[in-house]
């Protein structure tokens, strides 16, 4: 055998008794110098190949398809696992129950059952011995499950005497008598018992992560005693396609999130068919989360199968599980076990030879992991001790195990809401469940006798854990709001111009200095910092690292250099609004879920708000998160240059959707800090579950004084700003944000065409909007005692024209016309964005002072005010041309 160039010269014989001597100097070294040592070796022998140019294209990302766990690693369950089956089977079929009850009554509001089935014993391992709650010693865990699975956690809820049989009865109808259970996890549906919402899928994923990553800046920061607490977030293996769920891994490991522990349920189906039918959805995952940095543990097979390991001294098994892709596993799990065994062996009489110790019967009933309470445990407390970072599960399941042929494993599983009485029947026998046939094919709800074991155990280990789950506390104390006067550089005014933008960032660092407010402000920036004129809030408060800073920054002798700090105060989150908006949510509710009233502000480019993360906006919403959103940039107008994906025209409009959020578009520093201000009041001295939206623009210009009395105007919506003395047609000009120059330029040329404009500043279309609706709603309900809303009390005797104009679109002041008894003309910003000076930009939306005048003057003459001689006259005078392309269709 000398001089030989390639395995090829080595007979099959040659390469066995070789490769038996590698895994025995290997087996050698594990076994005498232990598992740190023999992973050493291996890395050196890695290492050595690569400095040799020899390429590890299939590098180790993949472990073998089988459990991460070895048997021999296993702990002892700590539970009683035949009670805690019967526990188990008594919910899965109260939460049937509750789905087919629903579908019963012929509301339609249908319901999902599969996916709990699947799910049921690896939440029920958790309940019974890891979720803890918060107590006085303990800082808590947050538990985010799978949508679909929320019947499961109210069917535990009401074995627990949580929840009502009149809740449970009305699944899905709310608004019944008694009361009724939303569909999913919606803390505003029910604020003392979901935590987080996990409706919208994919958004769960970065809402664990950054839930995590607050916890540990709160510990850092020492607002939070370092007393444990974990974020347990369950998800589908099918929702590991939306982009935000692989997106954000990378920030657990760069944060050590040793508190993080996620479950990947992998029933391999999606909603329709399978998740990787050509693949394994496993493997995948685990490359990506192994890539990067997580601890994976797979919980693949259960206990059944460790003995055919144990005798698969060739690994033959092992090579054809990892034959075998997702579309042969579900095929094999809707097949009787002769057609298991057939296709398992795939011909191989080796592999006939070792499954000759299981009949057909016990093939057809071999289990998965995640259906196995010992694999389950194993892998909880491996997530539970491990330390430095954090922890996936990947848990194999059936979807809809348990629920009979017609469903398990099948393609429709997802759809499945409703079996016929024998169905029902056969699943209440299967589950044990007392009940007659009749009451089984009524799918009427069970519930053991408070004395009787199965209650005792349940009640029994959730005190052990501090109490039930999932729970959302409030036990945070008030901030009183800080004084006007906090923000006197703003309310005073400057001769100095500058933009509402850096006007906040002066009342930001100012809230930051203050003594009884400072330490809970939360500054949130994804990157954009310098852009905002943030930097000098680096030096002075720190930007936020859980490793501090570990290198000298390349601006560390200039005055404003990059300091990033364990103890920092502003987070920075990179080129990532899903992320930032992650955090503000996390900050946003840290008053429930840590006790702590933090007080967020996000500060992002406006159009990359609502646009870009609508979505978790509304997540916030459902949370009941409160703080401050601020679109740094806004305007289609005023953010010149940039273009069509970064001129944001339509924010304030897309805000009036989220019922509970307070969008503001204030022109003056001191409008925004009359609006900051009240706003915290709300949010944190009166504990209102708002939060806000505020549009800031990049134009530089003068800030005035404020004006005496116009707080209320402010908050409200809208005040007179300028009255004016002179005499002649009278004219209302409506300005907010920026604008607000165009029209006090309009103001001065409507004088000179013998017009008394009024100016008016509207802070927020949006809050006038709802009041006159509100107002509107009460008058319809009692008509005898109808009252003016603020809109008419403002404006029922002023008269004249009015001309609303802002930077956002047409219908945002269209929405308060109908009560002005005035002729009314809205000027917006239609259209998509495009690069180009600020006046050209206004010139070509129609909205510069020259357009808002010439508004006015056009209402006056259908008013028959102004003669048709006059209008002609003010057309040259201010070259507004007759034919001109709608901006709207640019």
């Amino acid at each position: 055998m000398n001089n030989l160039n390639s395995t090829d010269e080595y007979d099959a014989r040659d390469i066995a008794l070789e490769n038996s001597d590698w895994i025995e100097a290997l087996e050698y070294i594990r076994r005498d110098q232990g598992e740190g040592r023999s992973r050493e070796m291996l890395r050196l022998l890695q290492d050595h190949l690569l400095k040799q140019g020899v390429s590890l294209a299939e590098a180790t990302l993949n472990t073998p398809y089988r459990n991460s766990i070895h048997p021999h690693q296993q702990p002892g369950y700590p539970g009683n696992i035949e009670l805690e089956q019967k526990v188990e089977n008594i919910i899965r079929w109260n939460a049937m129950a509750m789905v087919l009850k629903a579908n019963d009554n012929g509301s339609g509001v249908g319901g999902h059952i599969a996916t709990y089935q699947s799910a049921a014993t690896t939440l029920e391992v958790g309940f019974n011995h890891w979720f803890r709650r918060r107590t006085g010693s303990y800082g808590g865990d947050i538990l985010m499950v799978q949508a679909h699975s929320a019947p499961g956690i109210y069917a535990r809820a009401y074995l627990e005497g949580r929840l009502s049989e009149q809740q449970l009865n009305n699944f899905r109808r709310e608004l019944q008598d008694g009361g009724g259970l939303p569909s999913y996890p919606h803390p505003r549906r029910l604020p003392q018992f979901w935590q987080l919402p996990t409706a919208s899928m994919g958004l769960s994923t970065p809402s664990a992560i950054y839930q995590a990553r607050f916890m540990k800046y709160l510990e850092n920061r020492g607002l939070k005693p370092d007393n444990g607490g974990k974020v347990w977030c369950f998800i589908g293996d099918g929702e590991s396609d939306e982009p935000e769920v692989l997106g954000t891994i990378n920030m657990a490991t760069r944060e050590n999130l040793d508190n993080l522990v996620m479950v990947v349920n992998c029933n391999l189906q999606r909603l329709d068919g399978p998740v990787r039918g050509n693949g394994k959805i496993i493997q995948e995952l685990e490359r990506s989360y192994r890539g990067a940095g997580w601890d994976v543990i797979k919980v693949i097979w259960g206990s059944e199968w460790d003995e055919l390991f144990s005798r698969d001294q060739d690994g033959l098994l092992q090579a054809r599980m990892d034959r075998a892709v997702d579309g042969d596993y579900q095929f094999y799990t809707v097949s009787d076990g002769k057609t298991v065994r057939e296709n398992w062996i795939d011909g191989d009489e080796r592999l006939a030879d070792l499954m000759k110790s299981l009949n057909d019967d016990e093939i057809r009933v071999i289990r998965r992991g995640g259906h196995d309470r010992k694999k389950i445990y194993a892998a909880f407390e491996r997530a539970a001790k491990n330390t430095g970072r954090p922890t996936v599960i990947l848990m194999k399941t059936v979807k809809g195990e348990g629920m009979g042929a017609s469903a398990e494993g099948q393609n429709t599983a997802h759809q499945k809401k409703q079996f016929s009485a024998e169905e029902r029947i056969a699943i209440g026998r299967r589950f044990g469940i007392p009940l007659s046939d009749e009451q089984m094919a009524r799918a009427e709800l069970y519930k053991p006798a408070g004395e009787s074991p199965e209650a005792q155990y349940l009640h029994q280990h959730r005190r052990q854990l501090g109490g039930y789950l999932p729970a959302r506390e409030v036990s945070c104390q008030c901030l009183a709001a800080p004084p006007l006067s906090l923000f006197k550089a703003a309310t005073d005014g400057s001769s100095r111009e500058q933009s509402t933008t850096m006007a906040f960032v002066r009342m930001l660092a100012a809230m930051l200095k203050d003594k009884e407010l400072g330490r809970y402000i939360v500054p949130i920036v994804p990157d954009e910092a310098r852009t905002f004129g943030m930097e000098s809030l680096f030096k002075q408060f720190g930007i936020y690292s859980s490793e501090g800073q570990k290198y000298k920054p390349v601006d560390a002798s200039s005055l404003l250099p990059y300091k990033e700090a364990k103890d920092g105060q502003l987070l920075q989150e990179g080129i990532c609004e899903a992320g930032a908006m992650a955090s503000f949510l996390a900050a946003g509710t840290a008053y429930a879920n840590f006790a702590v009233p933090m007080i967020p502000f996000y500060i992002f480019y406006s159009i990359f708000g609502f646009q870009r993360v609508g979505d978790m906006i509304w997540g916030c919403a459902d949370s009941m998160a409160k703080g401050f959103l601020v679109g740094a940039t806004a305007g289609r107008t005023t953010l010149n240059g940039e273009g069509l994906q970064h001129q944001d025209g339509h924010s304030q409009v897309v805000a009036s959707t989220v019922p509970n959020m307070r969008s503001y578009d204030p022109a003056f520093a001191y409008e925004l800090a009359v609006i900051v201000r009240d706003g915290i009041e709300r949010m944190y001295q009166n504990d209102e579950n708002i939060f806000y939206y505020l549009t800031l623009y990049n134009q530089n210009y003068p800030m005035p004084a404020m004006p005496q009395g116009v707080e209320e105007g402010v908050i409200k919506g809208m005040y007179c700003y300028q009255r004016s003395e002179a005499q002649g047609h009278k004219v209302h000009l409506l300005g907010s944000g920026s604008l607000m120059q165009e029209v006090l330029q309009a103001a001065d040329i409507l004088q000179g065409f013998g017009c008394s404009a009024n100016i008016w500043s509207v802070t927020s279309y949006n809050e006038l909007l709802r009041q006159a609706q509100q107002t509107e709603r009460q008058n319809m309900l009692t008509p005898e005692a109808a009252t003016q809303n603020y809109i008419e009390q403002l404006m029922a005797d002023e008269g004249g024209v009015v001309v609303a104009c802002s930077d956002f679109m047409k219908s945002l002041p269209t929405g308060i016309a109908r009560w002005l008894p005035q002729t009314f003309i809205a000027l917006g910003t239609d259209g998509f964005g495009l690069s180009e000076s600020r006046p050209d930009l206004r010139d070509h939306f129609e909205v510069d002072a020259r357009y808002i005048a010439w508004s006015a003057l056009t209402g006056l003459y259908r008013d028959g005010v102004l003669s048709a001689d006059a209008l002609r006259q003010a057309r040259v005078q201010l070259n507004i041309p007759q034919v001109k392309t709608d901006p709207a269709s640019f």
